[in-house]
């Protein structure tokens, strides 16, 4: 098997359609048949006949049916961008294979099912008949091709049951128990518990080199998007491992992302959350403006070990997003509490911020007092900057966060007024 992804996918998507199609039988639909001629006529004996199961135009009239499974649109988009399915179709004989990527994919899962039940009347999944027809498959999608595959240790995650959630375009997190072959240095690391592994595969052709740069693309993303999802502390490990098709992994160095802590669990009830978000943030993320600055530098709050640096790194962030007339204006703390809070907490809020403001500036000076302790502050600063800006990349907050906030403080106090 060359990619686990697509054969869990596709194996998943044929499970669902056996026992839909099962279904339909059960409720008294029937399966037409054709009627054929076996064995070579002889003189003088009468002709032997049989009727064959048309369980390909079974399955073709149930598409429609068949695309409403939750297992479909996976599926589909793991085939859609492949060209090689064009060759699939023709060996399998189809007469007109189409040129837009997602009938393609249509036409090529119908097809795959058509040779998993061929000339059956029943619907069960037969293990053998699903080896043999995916086999057919990757045969023709990895025809002088390779699959190449980059891992990455995701630290201070945990997945609670998931073999492998899947995000999309060759991209997943798997519990690294979960992949046999896997890395011991990778699973394992320091730690007791294994790690969850950032995995990048992509088919490609045999001469090309391990996609190390564009998988470390896509796994920092990933990284950035769990930080905006869930409160914690998540790093790439400072190892990449790459394979091609079955062979041998082997490491690539890339250095330190930053700091981790004890590992977040995301429950399988946020998984699809998660999916969904990480998609989000791949798409949305703005490239250039204030919004943009603010993100690169959250990201340096996150990879900082010195919790002064990183509390810097956040209030530069806010200011930019809140205080674009400069520190001098001492506006960030007043407009930072009307987002944050409800209206009857936001002085309490707007004191806590002009605190740690000061601190800040103690800090620099070397007058705050030796051993303060200033990971609370720190935290509570990250927390504030991370809420605002995952509601701006959902859409729940308006980027112009400044005309946001003195709108709500302007309502405020005509309420007093």
């Amino acid at each position: 098997m060359r990619d686990p992804t697509l054969h869990s996918v596709i194996e998943s998507f044929t499970a669902e359609a056996a026992g839909r199609l099962t279904a339909e039988t059960a409720r008294g639909a029937e399966i037409p048949f054709e009627l054929v001629q076996t064995g070579a006529h002889q003189r003088g004996r009468p002709a032997l006949y049989c009727y064959r199961p048309l369980t390909g135009d079974f399955i073709g009239e149930r598409l429609g049916l068949l695309s409403g499974l939750p297992s479909y649109v996976p599926a589909l988009r793991a085939l859609a961008d492949r060209e090689a399915v064009a060759g699939y179709l023709e060996a399998r004989g189809e007469g007109r294979v189409p040129t837009e990527p997602r009938e393609r994919a249509d036409l090529a899962l119908s097809s795959f099912l058509s040779r998993v039940f061929a000339e059956r009347s029943e619907f069960g999944l037969d293990p053998a008949r699903f080896t043999t027809a995916y086999e057919e498959l990757e045969q023709a999608l990895y025809a002088g091709m390779c699959v190449a595959t980059v891992i990455a240790p995701v630290l201070g995650l945990a997945l609670e049951g998931t073999d492998e959630l899947a995000l999309g375009d060759g991209l997943a997190l798997a519990p690294g128990g979960g992949l046999d072959d896997a890395p011991a240095e990778a699973v394992w690391g320091d730690g007791e518990r294994p790690n969850v592994l950032a995995v990048h595969r992509v088919t490609q052709e045999r001469s090309a080199g391990p996609p190390v740069s564009g998988a470390l693309a896509r796994f920092r993303r990933v990284v950035s998007a769990l930080r905006l999802f869930e409160r914690g502390a998540f790093a790439l490990g400072p190892m990449v491992w790459t394979q091609i098709d079955g062979g041998p992994w082997r490491s690539v160095a890339i250095g330190s992302s930053g700091r981790h802590g004890v590992a977040t669990s995301i429950p399988v009830e946020q998984e699809d959350e998660l999916r969904a978000f990480c998609n989000l943030v791949a798409r949305r993320s703005p490239t250039a403006g204030e919004v943009a600055w603010a993100l690169s530098r959250y990201e340096m709050g996150c990879e900082r070990f010195a919790p002064l640096e990183a509390l810097t790194d956040y209030l530069l962030a806010l200011r930019a997003l809140l205080e674009p007339e400069g520190t001098e204006s001492g506006r960030l703390a007043g407009r930072l509490a009307a987002i944050c809070a409800p209206p009857q907490d936001r002085a309490m809020l707007a004191e806590t911020v002009a605190d740690t403001i000061a601190l800040e500036r103690s800090l620099i000076a070397g007058l705050a007092p030796a051993g303060l302790n200033v990971a609370g502050p720190v935290e509570e600063f990250a927390e504030h900057l991370r809420a605002i800006l995952r509601d701006v990349l959902c859409g729940h907050l308006d980027s112009d966060l400044r005309g946001l906030a003195d709108g709500l403080l302007a309502e405020a106090a005509q309420v007093r007024a």
